[in-house]
């Protein structure tokens, strides 16, 4: 089969995917084999190949939205049935065991696995997956739209239940950073009911989009914005928002981290934590989050903006990404 393979990282100026032949794999006990039709490009698959991840598998084929059909069983698997079409998100497989997963926080388990960095990914053919971590796909969406769900919309979404905000109607909410996940976060939280604040440096294809999908608000990743925030966002891997975003908060307020990689955060003033004003961040995902976000995502009629590209473009898909160039998400389209 035909994949981008990262031998080492490098700078994604420096082209590190090598387009190549590699075995297409085989399924074991408990496992699918999917055909790829389509996999989301995400941010964190850009840390991956620069290695601002710490290498976990090399070679390593990344990748984790994946959309494609089932194609072979592993043994003991009764489902999906061959011929369904099915996702495969970040989070590839737990121990099921532990002390986090028998509490419903499989996505702290130590033992975890994740899909484009510790086991092959979607950037290929064929990719191999646990059939307990596959997702069923809603119809309504085509393989292009919902591949952006299957991580930037489930992490958008973990990250608006840890604001906990109780009664998202006229609550203020701010995010920080619109590419992938904050193009998908405004919308449920519209749909939920509340005003939403947008801050994001790039003017002609971030904030526009904030605009065209109704944000309330739009500005600068640091101007303030004109209410102060039940909650706010970081989507963005910048440390240096932070103080802003917390300056930002109403008394009460919670500031989310949404990256699973950010640069330095410079020192914090007290005075900006003061008021009983919270920062957590976000870690993985539950197989739940998946489930209930993309029912909520079929059902309030999540519109994904996507710029397509044939997978052996997956360094200029990259490049583009770290540049803010895509205008909501990009993904590969595999038979392009």
């Amino acid at each position: 089969m035909k994949a981008c393979v990262l031998d080492k990282p490098k700078l994604v100026r420096d082209q590190p995917l090598e387009y190549r032949d590699v075995d297409t794999p085989q399924p074991g006990p408990g496992e699918l084999l999917i055909r790829i039709r389509a996999c989301g490009v995400c941010r964190t698959d850009l840390h991956v190949v620069e290695g601002e991840l710490r290498v976990r598998k090399s070679p390593i084929i990344p990748g984790h939205q994946i959309v494609g059909e089932v194609v072979e069983l592993g043994q003991g698997v009764r489902k999906p049935k061959v011929g369904e079409r099915v996702g495969v998100a970040w989070l590839n497989s737990t121990c099921g065991e532990c002390a986090y997963c028998s509490t419903s926080r499989e996505n702290l388990c130590d033992k975890a696995e994740f899909t484009g960095w510790t086991r092959d990914g979607g950037f290929a053919e064929y990719v191999v997956a646990p059939a307990d971590f596959v997702y069923e796909l809603p119809e309504t969406f085509d393989d292009h739209q919902v591949a952006p769900l299957l991580c930037a919309g489930i992490i958008g979404y973990r990250c608006l239940h840890r604001c906990e905000i109780r009664d998202w109607r006229g609550a203020k909410l701010g995010i920080y950073g619109f590419g992938a996940a904050g193009h998908i976060a405004i919308q449920i939280a519209k749909a939920r009911g509340a005003d939403v604040y947008i801050c994001t440096r790039d003017k002609e294809r971030h904030q526009s989009l904030a605009e065209e999908l109704g944000a309330t608000w739009v500005g600068t990743t640091t101007e303030p914005p004109p209410a102060a925030l039940d909650a706010a966002i970081v989507f963005a891997p910048a440390g240096e928002i932070v103080p802003a975003a917390l300056q930002a908060l109403d008394k009460g307020g919670t500031l989310v981290l949404g990256g699973i990689h950010m640069s330095p955060i410079p020192q914090l003033q007290y005075k900006d934590l003061y008021w009983e004003r919270v920062i957590r961040t976000v870690a993985n995902n539950t197989r739940e989050d998946g489930r209930a976000f993309l029912k909520e995502a079929a059902r309030v009629g999540v519109q994904t903006h996507v710029q397509m590209f044939g997978l052996h473009e997956a360094n200029d898909a990259l490049i583009a990404l770290k540049h803010d160039a895509i205008k909501g998400a990009a993904v590969l389209v595999v038979d392009r």
